[in-house]
C-alpha cells in the first residue's frame, strides 16, 4: 500500500474515534439536573375562617396560604394567588361580610387561572342538602365560566376530631358529588383525619387551626396545588 493510502485509513480511523466520542457525554453538573420553572402560574382560592385565619392563628404570612406558595416557590413553583375567603362563608351561609363561595368565585376566578382551589365548608352543616347542593353547583359553574382552562381541587370541610356529626359527613358527601360533577379533583379532609388526634394543632376555641395547625395544612395542600400543575 502506498504512503498515501496508507495515510488516508489512519485519517479514516481517527475520524471514526473522534465521531464516537459523543456517545459518551461529560458528566452532568449537579446544578444541571435542577429545574426551574419560570412559568407564573396564576391561581384563585376561595375559603372560609379555615384560610382567613383568626385569632387563634394563620393571620397573614403564617396562614396556610402564604406558607404553601413559600413551600411551592423553594421547588421552582411561581405561584400567583387571588385569595377570597370570609370567616362563617360556605357554599350556601353567608360570611361576616354576607358573601357566598359563589360571591368570592366572582371576586378571585380570573380567565388566565390555571387552577381553582375551593376549601371548606363546615359553615354549610345543617342547611338543607338540596340547597347545598345546588349552589355548589352554581358556585363551580360560575368559575368554570370565569376561568375555562383552569383546573379544580375541590377540598371538603375538615374536622378536628374523629367524632364527625352526621349532618358534616353529609355536607362532605353533597361537596363531592358536586366537585365530581364538575370535573374537579376532590379532596376528603375527614376521611384522611386531618386534625384528628392533633389537638395540639386546634387553637383554644376547638374549632380553629393556630399557627401550627396552618403549617399542618400548609403541608397538606401544597403538594395537592403541586400536583394539579403538573398534570
Amino acid at each position: 500500500m502506498s504512503r498515501l493510502g496508507t495515510l488516508a485509513i489512519g485519517f479514516m480511523l481517527v475520524l471514526g474515534v473522534v465521531v464516537q466520542l459523543p456517545a459518551h457525554p461529560p458528566r452532568a453538573r449537579a446544578y444541571d439536573t435542577l429545574t426551574l420553572d419560570s412559568r407564573l402560574n396564576h391561581i384563585a382560592v376561595v375559603g372560609d375562617s379555615y384560610t382567613t385565619g383568626t385569632d387563634e392563628g394563620g393571620l397573614g404570612p403564617r396562614s396556610w396560604t402564604a406558607l404553601a406558595w413559600h413551600t411551592l416557590a423553594q421547588r421552582g413553583v411561581r405561584i400567583a394567588a387571588d385569595v377570597a375567603a370570609e370567616g362563617r362563608a360556605g357554599y350556601v351561609m353567608p360570611g361576616d361580610h354576607d358573601s357566598i363561595f359563589e360571591d368570592l368565585t366572582a371576586r378571585a376566578v380570573k380567565p388566565d387561572d390555571a387552577l381553582v382551589v375551593f376549601f371548606g365548608s363546615r359553615n354549610d352543616q345543617g342547611v338543607d342538602l338540596g340547597l347545598l347542593a345546588a349552589k355548589a353547583h352554581e358556585t363551580f359553574d360560575l368559575a368554570r365560566r370565569f376561568a375555562p382552562n383552569a383546573k379544580f381541587l375541590v377540598i371538603g370541610p375538615p374536622w378536628p376530631t374523629a367524632d364527625v356529626p352526621v349532618p358534616m359527613l353529609q355536607v362532605r358527601d353533597v361537596i363531592n358529588a358536586a366537585a365530581r360533577g364538575a370535573g374537579a379533583t376532590f379532596i376528603d379532609p375527614i376521611g384522611d383525619r386531618w386534625f384528628v388526634d392533633r389537638p395540639d394543632l386546634i387553637g383554644p376555641d376547638g374549632v380553629h387551626p393556630n399557627d401550627a395547625g396552618h403549617e399542618y395544612l400548609a403541608g397538606q395542600i401544597a403538594p395537592l396545588i403541586g400536583m394539579q400543575l403538573s398534570r
